[in-house]
């Protein structure tokens, strides 16, 4: 492609994100006219409008939003393999955004960051927690964090956690005067706190294996969260039982404040893995940031 119409791409990819003329030509550092008699051109020689344009506003058409959903990514892609190779020569910088459920955040990559990140200072780390499992690609995050069944075949994953597992807990003040459940069915006869996670677009049912055989319960009960946190907060004021992850519940279970059941019925799983998109060229601040928060055992 001859090198001018890279420069009109460039110059349309601006337009196109900024929604602006005056805004795009401010960043490129070029006249608000030369950019308008770029896009002209670049349209002439497609035969398509790729802009809308009124006195309040720019915005791409049907055919300009294509061309931006198509090429975008390629040249965020040559601009991150640029911004690598000048990091050759320097000390590890730059941005490091990251997806992850709050659980993920706190209890792993929180303790492997705060010794990372004084060893380079010139990078930063920029987490981003929900329980939505966003699609980093779309949303632009370096990279994401999931239990390890539910990441995509098509990321690389690096492990960095142990496996994860759940457990039933509840405590003692609830547990008064009531029978323990001995199977996941009698979790109906108790009052639970349910989880709300977006991704399923209602209520999580908590899930059980035993033996090869494997059991979705949904529970109910009077309160319902989109966190574990605040789950915990509620079973150790006896609003009912919680199904939660083992290193959350154990520091309350070893004072006596909790109580697990139905142990025999919550086998591990996969732990947390980290993943990004296999093409992606790999900084070397990403790189270090992989090695620091790699599971070891």
């Amino acid at each position: 492609m001859p090198r001018s119409n890279v420069n009109d791409l460039l110059a349309f990819l601006a337009v196109a994100r900024a929604r602006s003329f005056t805004r795009a030509a401010a960043q490129m550092g070029v006249s608000q006219s030369a950019l308008s008699h770029t896009i002209r051109g670049l349209e002439e020689r497609l035969a398509l409008r790729l802009l809308t344009r009124t006195t309040r506003s720019v915005a791409p058409t049907e055919a300009g939003e294509r061309l931006l959903r198509d090429i975008g990514p390629h040249f965020d892609e040559i601009d991150v393999a640029l911004d690598a190779l000048s990091e050759l020569k320097e000390k590890p910088s730059g941005t490091i955004r990251i997806n992850s459920s709050e659980h993920a955040a706190d209890a792993i990559l929180w303790p492997k960051l705060a010794e990372f990140l004084p060893h380079y200072p010139d990078v930063t780390v920029e987490i981003q927690a929900d329980y939505m499992l966003t699609d980093i690609v779309a949303e632009r995050f370096d990279a994401g964090v999931r239990l390890g069944e539910h990441v995509e075949k098509d990321m690389v994953a690096v492990r960095i956690g142990p496996e994860e597992r759940l457990l039933v807990v509840g405590s003692p003040a609830y547990l008064a005067g009531r029978a323990l459940p001995l199977h996941p069915q009698d979790l109906l006869q108790h009052r639970c706190i349910n989880l709300r996670l977006p991704t399923l677009g209602g209520l999580y049912a908590w899930e059980f294996e035993k033996d090869g055989r494997e059991l979705k319960v949904q529970v109910e009960g009077q309160l319902i969260f989109n966190g574990w946190h605040p789950i915990l907060r509620a079973a150790l004021a006896g609003f009912g039982l919680a199904f939660l992850p083992h290193e959350l519940v154990q520091p309350h279970v070893g004072a006596g404040s909790l109580v697990t059941m139905l142990e025999d019925w919550t086998p591990p799983f996969p732990g947390y893995h980290l993943y990004y998109p296999s093409r992606r060229h790999l900084s070397p601040a990403f790189a270090l940031l992989i090695e620091a928060l790699r599971y070891r055992g």
